[in-house]
């Protein structure tokens, strides 16, 4: 699943050992606004200091996570784990069409070449 988010705030690092060794988890909340209402979504990276480290509270990103909920004692328990964030590209500013002079110059049609003589019929 993919989301479009704004950084709302940067969790502390957490950080273990267990049988498979090191393991560090970051949570982050993002912003993501649906048009009607704005909604706060808490990612864990998991392992991922160097990708947490590039983001920056206020700035749109692309988020790829995997949602995955487990039970455990009759609860449920939620989690939504990022793989891949990229920034928001912003929208290029439009270019000025090739064969349209810039804006501000009026054409020159003295140098147009004559027309020709249209000889289809109607």
């Amino acid at each position: 699943m993919e989301f479009e988010g704004t950084v709302y705030r940067i969790m502390p690092v957490t950080k273990g050992t267990s049988a498979r060794g090191d393991w560090q988890r970051q949570d982050v909340v993002f912003d993501m606004n649906d048009g009607s209402f704005t909604r706060k979504i808490c990612v864990t990276f998991f392992n991922k200091p160097d990708e947490v480290a590039r983001l920056h509270e206020g700035a749109t990103y692309q988020v790829s996570v995997n949602i995955e909920s487990r039970e455990y004692n009759g609860r449920w328990y939620t989690d939504i784990r990022a793989w891949r964030i990229q920034p928001k590209q912003e929208a290029p500013a439009a270019a000025p069409m090739p064969d349209m002079p810039p804006i501000g110059e009026e054409p020159s049609y003295a140098a147009a070449p004559a027309a020709e003589a249209d000889d289809l019929p109607f």
